[in-house]
């Protein structure tokens, strides 16, 4: 396996942000990946974390948030950054997810919302089975159609390309990625699979899952693979303004993987 180092990290991004899923256990490895992430921002300070869905296990019970939220992230919430979640299949089963919606901490503005940082606009989606899918889809093509950013990375609980249990998301096929292609969305962030996998560009698109926050499973190779492993861990970025550049970062803060996403690559 390809180790890279922190004292590679040279030159200075525009600012840095992370993304990591299905981490609200409040158990030893999802506390060994907060650590990870601290120790990480204590050398590269990020600004803010895109939070995957599957919040709070089992059954997003919302009294569970200080086990499984607040004090795995302390260090990170008393930095003050802000964590930007979406709602994955176990934060319904407690209200519909509404209680998270309502949480400040996970800065919801709603089941879908988008909101914009520097050179990127951020889309977050609902991908659960009981979502609206019809003003979702009209309200997302909407939105990246009137965007002004040269960055757009949508992102959702559910994964689209994985080599994973679930595999591929044929569904999400057919309705996401055209529209992905046709605005030139440049990555698409995901949970689900308790794994990572970074895909190459797909029609413009990387797919990146990053569902190993506190639990793993075994995960495979596709062609359109990249690089994948079931280690617990989280993704950072780097954002310049003609490339980003992501790293998957274990609990040993070990860099194994690093991929460069171009601003045009369709």
């Amino acid at each position: 396996m390809k180790r890279y180092n922190f004292s590679s990290l040279k030159t200075n991004p525009i600012f840095r942000f992370v993304s990591v899923a299905d981490t609200g256990t409040g158990g030893k490895d999802q506390f060994a990946v907060a650590k990870a992430m601290r120790r990480y921002y204590l050398q590269y300070p990020f600004d803010f974390v895109i939070l995957g869905g599957d919040n709070i296990y089992e059954d997003g019970e919302i009294e569970k948030i200080g086990d499984v939220f607040e004090k795995p992230y302390k260090a990170l919430l008393d930095n003050k950054v802000k964590f930007y979640a979406c709602l994955g299949n176990h934060d319904l089963r407690s209200n519909n997810g509404e209680w998270e919606l309502e949480y400040p901490n996970f800065n919801m503005a709603g089941r879908y919302y988008t909101f914009e940082y520097k050179p990127i606009q951020f889309f977050a989606l609902d991908t659960n089975i009981n979502a609206d899918w019809e003003s979702q889809l009209n309200w997302l093509e909407k939105e990246l159609s009137n965007s002004k950013a040269p960055w757009k990375i949508v992102f959702g609980h559910h994964q689209i390309y994985s080599s994973g249990m679930y595999g591929l998301n044929e569904k999400f096929i057919d309705i996401l990625t055209p529209l992905f292609k046709k605005y030139q969305v440049q990555v698409y962030i995901n949970g689900h699979e308790h794994d990572y996998e970074r895909t190459r560009a797909i029609n413009g698109t990387t797919y990146l899952t990053c569902g190993a926050g506190a639990k793993q499973r075994l995960v495979d190779r596709s062609e359109w693979t990249e690089y994948s492993t079931s280690d617990f861990s989280f993704a950072a970025f780097d954002v310049y303004n003609d490339r980003l550049i992501v790293r998957g970062i274990d609990v040993n803060n070990h860099i194994f993987d690093q991929g460069v996403i171009q601003l045009f690559n369709n």
